[in-house]
């Protein structure tokens, strides 16, 4: 315990830098995981014994957890409930983060853009400051997918102190229908998303004012794209009367919403002088002045997006050179058809075709009971791939390994 208490009141021993940002009187609950990401704390806190250099065990991490939850009294009641609710939190915030992320590349898979790997993080120090078009959707879709998490688990029952919406269960909802069942806990989604995601925004200049409202965007989508599901009770099936409840839609619904917002996201029209003044009182006036005029709901950016097509590893950025596009078929969208188009003609590249072996499963069999066998089989397939102009062509014996289209 005494390791324990000097771990929390030592400044100089602490694994992650301390500071707290006060909301009214109390303190930010994620302001004290800053400066590493949420998710990290856990890892963090487990591979770090000042004295040993050993892993600590778990039952250590809680002393070192529940010691500085007693010694810091300014924390708000989210924290109060313990470090079993903290830590179940996080997980289902780290869960939320990465489905939004997946979503994000299945969103881009065919363009320019394909949500890279360094825009993969929640941390403001990865390297995403930025505040292009393309991290305007960064943020709100994993926003989105935390708060979706959240509210999924509570929902389920997954925590102890939240589970379904009932506040209006009972109440008259319409013509031939009242409020029931079991609607989806977005309130408490919302609350929690808002305290991990959004502390991790601790400066005042216009863009963490532009990662902050693309964050509320993201959480606003959720309920957007919210639908009422009813049920129906009578005598021998008749539908006399409904109960119905408001649940989240699929999260690739709302990650089809926050595409079309990204769409047509807005570019923010600020004074340059007072955007350069930082965390200044011009800055702030200047963000103050101009978000007045944005819907809540709206995507915003500041800056106009680099070329994606050339690769830059300043930005991290890697071009479409190599990337594999699609030909067209009969079962694709027109976005697939015209992903050739798009990443290699458009930036200048020719498609070249690839002859690649694979192997898929055939000759399926119903075993009596109960499973299905299938034999490998090995299949020639063509695929396409962005390629430079300027190589020469290949020579008519190696047209297995590459064709220009």
């Amino acid at each position: 315990m005494l390791l324990a208490g000097q771990i929390c009141l030592s400044k100089g021993a602490r694994p992650y830098k301390y500071h707290e940002r006060r909301v009214g009187q109390q303190t930010s609950v994620a302001s004290f995981f800053s400066w590493r990401s949420h998710l990290e704390y856990v890892t963090l806190a487990s591979a770090w014994n000042t004295h040993a250099m050993q892993p600590m065990n778990f039952s250590t991490v809680l002393v070192l957890f529940l010691c500085c939850v007693f010694q810091l009294s300014t924390m708000n009641n989210f924290l109060m409930t313990g470090p079993k609710a903290y830590l179940t939190y996080a997980s289902s915030v780290q869960v939320g983060a990465q489905s939004g992320i997946r979503e994000c590349k299945r969103q881009f898979a065919l363009e320019k853009w394909n949500c890279p790997e360094n825009t993969r993080s929640l941390s403001p120090h990865n390297g995403l400051r930025s505040a292009t078009r393309e991290t305007s959707f960064v943020h709100a879709i994993s926003a989105a997918g935390v708060m979706y998490t959240l509210t999924k688990n509570c929902t389920a029952g997954d925590f102890d102190n939240c589970g379904c919406d009932d506040s209006k269960i009972g109440q008259p909802g319409g013509a031939g229908w009242i409020w029931g069942g079991c609607s989806d806990n977005v309130a408490f989604g919302e609350k929690i998303s808002k305290q991990f995601v959004d502390a991790l925004e601790d400066g005042h200049d216009s863009r963490a004012a532009v990662n902050l409202h693309n964050n509320e965007a993201g959480r606003l989508a959720i309920k957007a794209t919210m639908r009422k599901a009813c049920k129906c009770h009578g005598v021998s099936g008749s539908c006399t009367i409904q109960t119905c409840w408001m649940q989240m839609a699929d999260f690739r619904e709302v990650g089809n919403y926050l595409k079309m917002k990204y769409k047509h996201a807005k570019e923010l029209e600020m004074d340059k002088k007072a955007a350069r003044a930082g965390n200044s009182a011009d800055n702030r006036d200047a963000v103050t002045h101009t978000f007045l005029s944005v819907a809540t709901t709206e995507l915003i950016y500041l800056e106009s997006s680099p070329n994606y097509c050339v690769k830059n590893q300043t930005l991290g950025l890697h071009g479409t050179e190599g990337r594999e596009c699609f030909k067209e078929d009969k079962n694709m969208s027109q976005w697939e058809k015209n992903s050739c188009r798009r990443l290699c003609n458009e930036c200048g590249l020719k498609v070249v075709k690839k002859r690649t072996e694979v192997f898929i499963s055939c000759n399926c069999k119903f075993h009596w009971c109960c499973t299905v066998k299938c034999e490998k089989c090995k299949r020639v397939v063509a695929k396409y791939f962005c390629a430079h102009k300027s190589g020469k062509k290949k020579n008519k014996k190696g047209r297995n390994s590459a064709h220009q289209q």
